[in-house]
């Protein structure tokens, strides 16, 4: 038996303990069992699940939307902690049970612990970034300094006066905190670092890592939680213990056993809220051979692109749907296009827009743009008034590179 198959082969009992009291009474399982020729009773062993369909975030947006607010996933009587809102926009239930996403296991990996204070430096708005490292790091028994995503200042002071020893966050935000930091001549003291939602490449891990001793990767999803993170060999990303994870086909969504390219896709054994086959979108590939570090879980080589349109900047997805309907508010736009770049390690967001017609106030229409952007996708933006764009311009495009 190969190691894909005995990984996969290790899951066969939650399938029938969890999965198979859930789909007798999770709806929305249930009507996909349905569609694929299954019952409840045929969920004995992970094979079984091979036959659902691979459930995309798209679909998840239109079942909550002909089902509100969860589609029919979340378990009767479930009781409900929080309830965030990702872009689409997709709402998140969080159940009441103790890390819920399973972020324990990859902080623990990178040494958090009850001597940590941590600086938790992703948002607590609407999105569950926040809290889903927070309750990671409070299973460790980690003070948490709640700072999100704002003002450098306050969180560099903060993290000094806390004498903060651990970051969360994004990798830019946390080389954005130290440049201020050393402006200021007041060193921070972060021995540790979990750092995700955006590619970590080698130039800007050498920069963190000669002000950090450790800094580890964590990937997963706002659905589905902690998917993979770095042990102390930091040579690809220890799939978690608590989920199935498996590189998926595109054509016909079979499992990819070979090492091959492909989508991730997650299995959540949870009673309360039990996702099955749903597809993060992102292409990785399983890495080859044994981690050093002795772990038995498969690694993931590490983000690969993206299956869709959909793009994600600052941490958070922009989708082409999204900005049609956002930039439809504003009539007096004729034309526009959205292009990403890379800047000293940040991501930057720029609009270019074309008025309507002669005479339009550039700077009235400037503002209007950047405000309505703001409040419909909660992204800041740079607007440029332009008098033309090329013939067939794409919504998005995306200029970064990873060096």
């Amino acid at each position: 038996m190969t190691a894909l198959n005995a990984y996969r082969a290790a899951f066969d009992e939650r399938v029938f303990d969890v999965l198979r009291p859930a789909a007798a009474g999770v709806p929305a399982l249930a009507d996909r069992l349905r569609a694929a020729g299954l019952v409840a009773d045929d969920l004995v062993d992970v094979a079984a699940l091979d036959r659902i369909p691979i459930l995309s975030k798209d679909d998840l947006i239109d079942l909550q939307a002909k089902d509100p607010p969860f589609g029919g996933y979340l378990a009767p009587g479930t009781r409900v902690r929080r309830i965030f809102q990702s872009p689409g926009p997709l709402y998140e239930p969080e159940p009441d049970v103790d890390d819920h996403w399973r972020a324990a296991p990859a902080l623990e990996a990178a040494g958090f612990g009850p001597a940590d204070t941590v600086l938790n430096c992703f948002g607590y708005h609407l999105s569950p970034a926040g809290v889903m490292f927070e309750e990671g790091a409070r299973v460790l028994g980690c003070r948490v300094v709640p700072a999100g995503v704002g003002n450098f200042d306050l969180a560099v002071r903060a993290a000094r006066d806390l004498a903060a020893t651990a970051y969360i966050g994004l990798p830019s935000y946390l080389k954005a905190l130290l440049e201020k930091a050393e402006e200021a001549a007041t060193p921070l003291a972060f021995q540790r670092a979990m750092v995700t939602a955006e590619p970590l490449p080698p130039s800007l891990r050498s920069w963190l890592e000669e002000r950090v001793p450790v800094v580890r990767q964590m990937y997963g999803t706002a659905e589905s939680g902690n998917l993979g993170f770095e042990c102390e060999a930091a040579s690809g990303l220890h799939v978690p213990e608590d989920a199935l994870v498996e590189v998926c086909n595109l054509d016909d969504g079979s499992p990819r056993l070979d090492g091959g390219e492909g989508q991730v896709v997650v299995t959540v054994f949870s009673a309360h809220y039990p996702l099955v086959r749903f597809g993060t979108g992102d292409l990785s590939a399983f890495a080859a051979g044994d981690c050093p570090c002795g772990r038995s879980a498969p690694r993931l080589v590490g983000w690969l692109g993206r299956t869709g349109e959909a793009v994600k900047v600052r941490g958070m997805f922009l989708h082409p749907r999204q900005v049609t309907a956002v930039m439809a508010q504003v009539p007096a736009v004729a034309a526009y296009r959205f292009l990403i770049d890379r800047v000293d390690h940040r991501d930057v967001l720029r609009c270019e827009v074309v008025p309507a017609a002669e005479g339009i106030d550039h700077h009235h229409l400037a503002g209007e743009v950047h405000d309505t952007i703001r409040s419909g996708l909660r992204f800041d933006v740079e607007v440029a008034v332009v008098t033309a764009l090329e013939a067939g311009a794409a919504p998005i495009t995306d200029l970064r590179t990873w060096d």
